[in-house]
């Protein structure tokens, strides 16, 4: 075929194509220590979480028990898991219910404390920052929630309901699907304060205090004004990071689920999704059909993450 077969059209996007690439590689060139700093991070970022997810993806299409080579079996494992597997779509009702409510409320909540307490003296700022953060990272959590919702009439919440005569006998929180999924919830929301409410007081704390100054003289008269026109558009990179984690914790609760009221729930009012991958990956080793279900869930973790990139862009506008 003769070089000039597509056009004068084709050639200028091939010259432009060739122009972009070679303003690239003088691009690393120029900042090769750079590139070769963070070249370690993106081996192992590429090793340990583009690769399993490409070959999770991959297998979602297989069946797969670790023992026999993957047979492929096309779309069969999410027909089954939509149209079959009526667990599985327990378990997703009770993670997109689970998430709507923790995730939006979680990340507000963050935010808001984060607000609040920046506006304090540097050592009591510091104290109820370590006060909010530390049920994140308390090794005791189950015990404290089990022993308030525990059966037997000594559980904090029927002693307290039995004394003042609204119940005349124990209530099984636990192990009435009525209320187990409200538990894990409140559960969920008292463990929010952590790796975000950190990121929002950093990002407070790191906000140009010269803008609030222009603010005023551009007309801004109060707090709330500086808040949406001042603070959330300056706070973008932590507002994106701590949506990100608390995403992530929403779409991802197993571990409430599991030490608190066991593994599987009663009637499966506590099981997730990941509850459900847990199942098909580490117990029956359906290795094909647990990567269909983490391709869903990953799916849906982009999806919000995306969803939630947009409403962010929106901020001071």
């Amino acid at each position: 075929m003769p070089p000039n077969a597509g056009g004068p059209a084709a050639n200028t996007r091939l010259r432009a194509l060739r122009s972009r690439i070679g303003r690239l590689f003088r691009e690393m060139r120029k900042h090769k220590h750079a590139y070769a700093l963070i070249t370690p991070y993106f081996l192992i970022f590429g090793t340990f979480t583009v690769f399993p997810v490409l070959m999770s993806l991959c297998l979602s299409f297989t069946s797969f028990n670790m023992l026999e080579p993957p047979k492929w079996v096309g779309w069969s494992n999410y027909a089954r898991l939509f149209v079959q597997d009526d667990v599985f779509l327990i378990a997703l009702k009770n993670t997109l219910l689970f998430a709507l409510i923790t995730g939006p409320i979680s990340y507000m909540a963050c935010f808001l404390f984060a607000w609040l307490i920046n506006e304090l003296p540097p050592k009591l700022r510091a104290l109820l920052t370590l006060i909010l953060y530390a049920p994140s990272i308390s090794g005791n959590t189950y015990l404290i929630w089990q022993t308030l919702f525990a059966s037997d009439s000594y559980g904090y919440a029927n002693s307290f309901l039995i004394k003042w005569g609204v119940i005349m006998e124990p209530i099984q929180w636990l192990q009435d699907p009525r209320f187990v999924l409200g538990i894990l919830i409140l559960v969920q929301l008292w463990l929010s304060l952590g790796t975000s409410f950190l990121a929002f007081i950093a990002g407070l704390q790191n906000v140009d205090r010269t803008l609030y100054e222009a603010g005023a003289i551009d007309g801004i008269r109060n707090r709330w004004q500086e808040l949406w026109f001042i603070t959330l558009p300056a706070m973008r990179p932590q507002l994106l990071f701590g949506a990100v984690i608390q995403i992530t914790l929403a779409f991802s609760v197993a571990e409430i689920s599991i030490y608190m009221i066991g593994f599987p729930s009663v009637d499966y009012a506590a099981h997730t999704i990941v509850t459900h991958l847990v199942d098909y990956g580490s117990i029956r080793y359906e290795m094909g059909y647990a990567s269909a279900i983490a391709t869903v869930l990953f799916t849906m973790m982009l999806c919000t993450n995306l969803l939630t990139r947009k409403l962010l862009g929106k901020v001071g506008e």
